[in-house]
């Protein structure tokens, strides 16, 4: 290579140096965020018999180890819900588990009570399933390290709608690029994930969920968040103005068969 162009070299070096870094890289997974909407007290206990007993079980069968179920801490009575949230590697295996399932035996007979329930008696009055895919800055998920009773963990589920993809994908980089992600770390936020919902009912939008000993530790962090001096210079950046239009917060506990 001696008469090999030294710039030629220098680029060659880079682009090995770029797909060792690509290789070395985690793979971002994807998340899929199931809420079951009910209305009385008899179609949640067969939808928890069935996620404790049959889907759980057959899902950790599967290959994955990992999966939350969460309850609002207030329950609309208009609108009852119970979140599964169940991470995948790969596109590839959340399509392939339902195929699993299907020939999984044990798991037709653990939750036939709501497999086969009779159409007048449906266990749920709606299922809403979204796909989400993990943020760069956070490529796979998290079990929080909390140390508060489980009872009185808060699991705070964000939604952030944009006015448009573009708007969307300015927040995105925010929380990548502009290291809000690392904000949240450093402040002990304990997230379990942040991603971009690919499929969802109010797009553009992402999604995150950060996970507190109690409402009282929640309040105390959103607290110093507030008045962090990164956080401060970071949301007064012009180029990161206008990128949210609409907030939802969802707080959720976890059940006692929850994996987080």
């Amino acid at each position: 290579m001696k008469n090999t162009p030294t710039w030629l070299i220098t680029l060659f070096l880079s682009f090995m140096l770029f797909t060792l870094n690509l290789s070395a890289s985690p793979k971002r997974y994807y998340y899929e965020l199931k809420i079951y909407h009910y209305k009385t007290y008899e179609q949640e206990g067969r939808i928890e018999r069935y996620l404790k007993d049959a889907y759980l079980p057959a899902l950790h069968r599967a290959g994955i180890p990992n999966v939350g179920v969460f309850k609002p801490v207030k329950q609309d009575t208009a609108d009852m819900r119970i979140y599964v949230y169940t991470p995948f590697t790969s596109l590839d295996k959340w399509t392939s588990v339902d195929k699993k399932l299907q020939a999984d035996t044990k798991f037709f007979a653990d939750g036939e009570d709501y497999l086969n329930a009779d159409y007048k008696e449906a266990p749920y009055a709606r299922m809403e399933t979204l796909i989400l895919h993990a943020f760069p800055g956070m490529p796979v998920p998290a079990v929080p390290q909390l140390t508060g009773p489980k009872a009185q963990r808060v699991y705070e589920l964000r939604s952030y709608e944009s006015a448009t993809e573009k708007y969307n994908y300015n927040k995105v980089r925010m929380f990548n690029d502009g290291d809000e992600i690392g904000l949240f770390k450093r402040l002990g936020f304990n997230a379990v994930f942040y991603s971009e919902v690919v499929s969802g009912s109010h797009m553009p939008n992402l999604m995150y969920m950060t996970t507190f000993n109690s409402k009282d530790d929640r309040d105390k962090h959103w607290d110093t968040f507030g008045k962090d001096a990164y956080w401060k210079s970071l949301s007064a950046k012009a180029e990161y103005q206008n990128n949210v239009s609409h907030v939802d917060i969802y707080f959720l506990f976890p059940t006692d068969y929850s994996d987080y």
